[in-house]
């Protein structure tokens, strides 16, 4: 007994790291990713692609999917604002298709890919990410009737936080993206999306790199053999795009977090679909079916995991005959990372590049308000993700002010005990707005005012509703926020305003 605790001490020093290792490989492509995913984030308008989702014709598939790819990669996100489209209108197939495209089109996935087990996987992503998308546009409507989607609809209405609904206005009437672009507040907002993001699935990530370490380095082959069969022809391409998503379903771990394992996966004998299958069906990992069933229902749940797992078995399968008929599915099941040790090399020289960039970015994320941004956004104290406070899936009334939540999952956790989450110096952030004197002071130098009711940037023109209180007037997104702020105004002031 005695003498097996040295050999098991070996043995997890070698599974932690193979994790290290895997995690330095990939540290830079991390960086990068993020980075673009809160540049894209920040900078492309999202609420008027929502207003043209109401149906499931090509187009609007087609828009579903470019949405997506422009939101964040985080499973949890996603199935929240898909759930938000859908509540508001929005049709179910392609609501599905945002969700869809959010966790399998995104630029960091696809860099990460490229550094852990090659580009022919990141590619293999995208082309059976359109596949998989196109294969659920013609089976959804199919398994998802109409009728009962809308009785779900009004169940999920009846039960949202519609008030931000009403506060929604244009994004693309707005500061144009190009200006935008031009200003250390638009960079500052980019910055913060990135950290936010990164907070949101640092669980996943650590769960995704340890685990991926201990089963590529720990993993007797014959395991792997006896779990994915081998030689038995087309046989065998099936059962391993099928398995692929069973081992995603038990597995716990979500989004840019399954491509570690898929790593591990691909080294220990699975086929090149069933590595594809198993990256696509993040989705149905068993936190997010729970998460459907709350949404959706139990039976609605359960159509979601067998055609989610359908169409993902079969666009791995398709992906990986497309990719055998051009010769360009890789011969040597070769991990970079189980050879890699530190030594000063291009990743070390790139990882250190990028770390000084995730310097700048982590100043501009922190300076977010001194340097002007932040108006339209507010933080998810539960999780840390930045979300629009008009395009919110969850929000809670705390203090006389609004708490934005990316899902519902966080405002549950935040109502049952709001003081674990809030803590000293995050009201700004948290709230969505500028403290009174900085909503104040230099206002009319910027151009730009804080809507008291929806927490909104407004630049006035002619036509923009305004409120006289006290001798200050407030600018209001729309004549909604102005009445409703003009019927009682207390409601809506800082306690230093009152």
């Amino acid at each position: 007994m005695i003498a097996t605790v040295p050999y098991l001490l070996v043995e997890l020093g070698r599974g932690f790291r193979e994790a290290l290792y895997m995690f330095w490989e990939t540290l830079w492509p991390l960086v990068l990713g993020f980075s673009l995913s809160g540049a894209v984030q920040a900078f492309v308008s999202r609420e008027a692609l929502e207003k043209k989702l109401g149906k499931h014709t090509p187009a609007h598939i087609a828009r579903a999917s470019g949405f997506g790819m422009v939101s964040s990669s985080c499973s949890y996100a996603a199935s929240a604002m898909a759930k938000t489209l859908f509540s508001r209108g929005a049709d179910y197939v392609s609501s599905m298709v945002f969700m869809f495209a959010s966790t399998n089109l995104v630029i960091e996935l696809g860099i990460v890919l490229i550094v852990l087990i090659g580009w022919q996987f990141a590619a293999s992503e995208f082309i059976g990410g359109l596949i998989m998308i196109g294969i659920f546009a013609v089976i959804g409507p199919l398994v998802f009737k109409s009728k009962t989607m809308d009785s779900i609809r009004l169940k999920l209405t009846s039960t949202s936080h519609d008030e931000a609904a009403s506060c929604q206005v244009d994004h693309s009437q707005q500061e144009p993206i190009k200006s935008r672009a031009n200003t250390l507040a638009g960079w500052s907002d980019a910055a913060s999306y990135a950290m936010a993001d990164l907070t949101m699935l640092k669980r996943e990530l650590l769960i995704g790199y340890t685990i991926a370490g201990f089963l590529a380095a720990l993993v007797p082959h014959h395991v792997w053999s006896a779990l994915f069969l081998r030689g038995h022809g087309g046989y065998t391409d099936i059962e391993n795009a099928l398995i692929g998503p069973f081992i995603a379903v038990i597995s716990f771990v979500c989004s840019i977090g399954n491509i570690p394992l898929a790593a591990a996966l691909w080294v220990g004998g699975i086929s090149f679909g069933g590595v594809v299958s198993f990256i696509f069906a993040d989705l149905i990992s068993t936190p997010l079916l729970l998460i459907y069933r709350k949404y959706y229902g139990t039976k609605t749940m359960l159509k979601m995991l067998g055609s989610f797992w359908l169409v993902m078995s079969l666009a791995g399968l398709i992906t990986q005959y497309i990719f055998k008929a051009a010769n360009l599915i890789p011969t040597e099941k070769s991990n970079t990372v189980l050879s890699a040790s530190f030594s000063w090399n291009y990743t070390t020289y790139l990882n250190i590049l990028f770390l000084i960039m995730f310097a700048g970015l982590y100043y501009l994320y922190r300076n977010q308000h001194k340097l002007g941004g932040g108006g339209a956004y507010a933080l998810d104290p539960v999780c840390g993700m930045q979300v629009e406070t008009a395009m919110a899936p969850a929000k809670s009334r705390y203090d006389d002010e609004y708490v934005y939540f990316c899902s519902d999952r966080c405002k549950e956790k935040f109502d049952k005990s709001p003081n674990e989450y809030l803590t000293e110096g995050k009201q700004m952030k948290l709230f969505g707005k500028k403290s009174s004197g900085e909503a104040n002071q230099g206002a009319e130098m910027s151009g730009e005012f804080i809507d008291p009711v929806c927490k909104m940037t407004v630049s006035p023109t002619d036509t923009t509703p305004t409120v006289d209180h006290e001798g200050t007037t407030y600018y209001f997104c729309n004549q909604s926020c102005a009445d409703s702020f003009g019927s009682d105004p207390n409601k809506y002031l800082e306690p230093t305003k009152k």
